[in-house]
């Protein structure tokens, strides 16, 4: 399980979803599904993430770099 460390937002590379939408808001809750490396800098490490929608629902898979990930629950503030 793994957690957005902050809002992330369509970037342009998922199809089916409007260009800037939010994906997840940060603190959601994730499952990852695969790792990989991107193409263009096989260094680079991917994650593909499916995130929770407030209903507990599991949304698409999404490519996450591992800086957009925590391991951390966000505490509620106030």
């Amino acid at each position: 399980m793994v957690f957005s460390r902050r809002a992330l937002y369509n970037d342009g590379g998922m199809p089916d979803c409007a260009p800037d939408a939010l994906i997840a808001p940060a603190g959601a809750r994730g499952v990852i599904v695969k790792l990989g490396r991107a193409e263009a800098a096989p260094e680079q490490a991917l994650y593909v993430v499916r995130f929770e929608d407030a209903e507990g629902v599991l949304g698409p898979p999404v490519g996450c770099l591992p800086e957009e990930l925590t391991q951390k629950q966000r505490q509620p503030s106030g």
